[in-house]
């Protein structure tokens, strides 16, 4: 009798293909239904053209005129919120509609978002950095400013700004941060608090009547720096008006020429801009500095409104010195959220 002998090997294994026919059996479903469905390619075409308008807004959008209603500005500051809501919008309606060209035509959209805020996503931050900053637009009407002084000043920042500082509130909140800083400054609604020295403090004209931005010079251990405490007019949304910016431009216009003409090398600006990096309406300001968030931060860093915060108008911005990371601090009283950052001098 004869008798076979055979050798296991571990090319035997039963388990060993069955990815590959997954593969193979999707890959087979999908071509069966492609054949079987011509008109998987022709429905869609106006879900497609969406797509692509989505596009073109999105990577265009420096050429949206502003000269009526500022309606480039209004995109510009809920730019993200284009591709968040609105892809995933074209993408079930595609997924519903059982199109093929609609599904490629998302690509699009889908790229320029990524290359607009793909950077954004990702954890920049490092240890080290000599210096905490941060800055919080502390509402006029807040109920509990000795609460939200405390809060923010547990943050470690050694330099503080604060703006929307009401009437006869700047005494309540030198008291409540007397503890943590030695050295402040308020001019008009804006102030600045520090652990260093401080000198040269005083109002910045932007075009307002009355105090809305300041400057002073912190003498910190590495060296002085130029600190700079600003709160744009306000902006509004109305039905005939659009986006009414224009106080709030031609503010950011003297803010600018003042950044430019400081003598100091390292720079920083705190406050509250009404107006995110995107806006062109800010480039006075943003062609000289650039954002801690965008430098070290880790996402979108939005900061208002506190309750569901769409978009970052809060800035912590830099000349001459180096972001290590930057971050949302918890809410308090305000409708902001206080922002924060640390720098190497």
């Amino acid at each position: 009798m004869t008798q076979t002998f055979t050798t296991e090997t571990g090319n035997s294994d039963p388990e060993g293909p069955a990815p590959r026919s997954r593969l193979r059996r999707l890959r087979d479903r999908v071509h069966d239904r492609l054949r079987d469905d011509p008109g998987i390619w022709r429905r869609g075409i106006v879900l497609a053209v969406c797509a692509a308008l989505l596009a073109l807004l999105m990577g265009l959008h420096a050429h949206i005129p502003n000269r009526y209603g500022s309606l480039g500005s209004l995109s510009e500051t809920f730019l993200p919120w284009l591709g968040v809501v609105f892809l995933p919008v074209l993408l079930a309606a595609a997924l519903w509609r059982r199109s093929a060209t609609a599904l490629i035509a998302l690509l699009l959209p889908g790229v320029v978002w990524l290359d607009l805020f793909g950077g954004l996503l990702t954890d920049k931050s490092s240890g080290g950095g000599d210096l905490t900053v941060a800055t919080h637009n502390v509402n006029a009407e807040n109920r509990d400013p000795v609460g939200t002084a405390r809060e923010v000043a547990a943050s470690g920042a050694d330099v503080l700004a604060l703006q929307e500082v009401a009437q006869g509130q700047g005494p309540v909140y030198a008291k409540a941060l007397s503890g943590s800083y030695a050295h402040h400054s308020v001019q008009g609604t804006v102030g600045l608090w520090s652990k260093y020295p401080l000198t040269d403090a005083r109002p910045v004209e932007i075009g307002m009547g009355w105090p809305r931005a300041m400057r002073a010079t912190v003498k910190a251990p590495q060296g002085d720096i130029a600190v700079y405490v600003a709160h744009m007019p306000s902006v509004r949304v109305k039905l005939k008006a659009g986006f009414t910016a224009g106080q709030r431009d031609r503010s950011a216009d003297a803010l600018g020429r003042a950044i430019r003409h400081e003598r100091i090398e390292r720079v920083v600006l705190l406050g509250d801009l009404n107006g995110t990096m995107n806006d062109r309406a800010l480039n006075a300001i943003t062609s000289q500095l650039r954002s801690t968030q965008g430098a070290a931060g880790d996402g979108f860093g939005f900061s208002w409104p506190a309750s569901f915060p769409m978009a970052r108008i809060d800035q912590i911005m830099v000349k001459g010195v180096e972001p290590e990371s930057s971050w949302t601090l918890p809410r308090t009283g305000s409708d902001h959220l206080p922002i924060a950052a640390r720098i190497t001098l």
